[in-house]
Formats: C-alpha cells, structure tokens, sequence
C-alpha cells in the first residue's frame, strides 16, 4: 500500500461521517414529502448519540483498474470529534481521529501519517459537518425518493445535495432497517464517478467505550510525520 492516506481510509472517514446524524422512527417513506419527514426525524434521533460502535464491510470500485477493493473490521465514534476503524481484514489497519489530529498506519510501515482535523481530511466539508452534528441534515441535502426495500422492512432514501454544501458529493444513498431503527448501508456517489459502499452491522447506541480508544499511542519503532 503506498504511503500516505489512501483512497479506501479517506472513503471510509467520509462514509463514517455520515453514521451520527442518522436514524429514524418507524416508518415506510414512499415520495420525498414523507422522505424529508424521515430525514428530519433521522437527523434528530443520531444527533442524540454521544457513542457509536459497529461492525462494518466497505467496498470500494476502481473501475479503471478493473477490480473492487474490499474491507471489514469494527469502528467507534465519540462526540466531539473522535472515531476509530480497526480494519481486520484484509489487513491490521489503524485509522484513528483524536478529535484534533488523524492518524493511520499502513500495513507494516515504520510510518504514522499524521493529519490536522478540518484540512479537508474527511473528504471536505459535508463529512466534516455531519459526523461531528453541527447542523441540520435537511439543510444539506434534499430527498429525491424513498421506497421500501428488503421486503418492506427496510426504507432506501437517496439524497441530493442542496447548493455548494456538498460539493463533492453526486448523491447519497441509505437503507434503513425500519423494525432496528439503524442504517446498515451507506453508499456515496461522488461527482467523479467514484463510488464508496458500507455496510453495518452489530450496530449499538451510546456503548460504554474507553476514553483511551480515541488516544494516539506511537507504535515502537514508528515515526510520526505529516501526510
């Protein structure tokens, strides 16, 4: 893997972003006038999230070369500012935020790429705003359908970004289990083409999760440089 935070870690502090403001009361959203009901009522329930941890899958397309790169392992969140991503397959991978700086260590590198929070890091300015729930959902993106999937008991929701608030983004898409109240898929289309897809999994609200989960500790033998 080369040096540097590659694209799959930056897709997955951007996919991760999206996790905290997101979950809605029971409800089957048929048109967009019951899909910004829901996504009202989805920004409220994740803005009440002070904790988050899941199991995740992410798989990212790279079309030109022909090949999908897959990964899974666990992830935590903490307000303010803090997440976590224990990648376990296909290899031992930190991606860390402190909630001032982001870490990640390639596969058996001597290095630690160390970068400030609000850098665009996070894929710019969307997954800034919404993992650390500074705003209103609706006032980003507006809801261009919704529609009962998963033989009517999950809601798929896709969103358009409202303005320049998301300028990188072409469009999201959510399903939403309806009986959990949870989100178990994420997928960002960006306006290059490019495409991100997770999946949850083992998804639990405000977990009991150690302080020091969130706190950068220097692998023996690792400098720590800006990348």
């Amino acid at each position: 893997m080369r040096s540097g935070f590659p694209r799959l870690l930056r897709s997955a502090a951007a996919l991760v972003s999206l996790i905290p403001v997101w979950i809605c009361a029971p409800a089957m959203a048929s048109g967009p006038g019951e899909g910004e009901a829901l996504l009202a009522k989805v920004s409220a329930k994740y803005a009440t999230a002070q904790t988050l941890s899941a199991k995740f899958r992410q798989e990212v397309p790279l079309a030109n070369l022909g090949i999908v790169r897959k990964a899974s392992g666990e992830l935590f969140f903490a307000r303010p500012s803090k997440m976590r991503w224990d990648y376990k397959k296909p290899d031992n991978q930190l991606f860390l935020a402190d909630g001032e700086f982001l870490y990640f260590r390639p596969t058996d590198s001597k290095q630690v790429f160390k970068r400030k929070i609000g850098e665009g890091t996070l894929g710019g300015k969307i997954p800034l705003f919404l993992f650390f729930g500074k705003g209103d959902m609706s006032s980003l993106f507006s809801v261009e359908s919704s529609e009962p999937v998963r033989k009517k008991t999950a809601t798929a929701m896709r969103l358009l970004p409202k303005g320049d608030g998301a300028p990188e983004v072409k469009r999201i898409d959510l399903v939403v289990d309806n009986e959990k109240l949870l989100i178990v898929e994420i997928h960002i289309y960006d306006k290059l083409g490019g495409t991100n897809h997770l999946y949850l999994d083992g998804i639990v609200f405000n977990p009991s999760v150690p302080a020091d989960q969130f706190r950068f500790k220097k692998p023996a033998g690792t400098e720590v440089v800006n990348g």
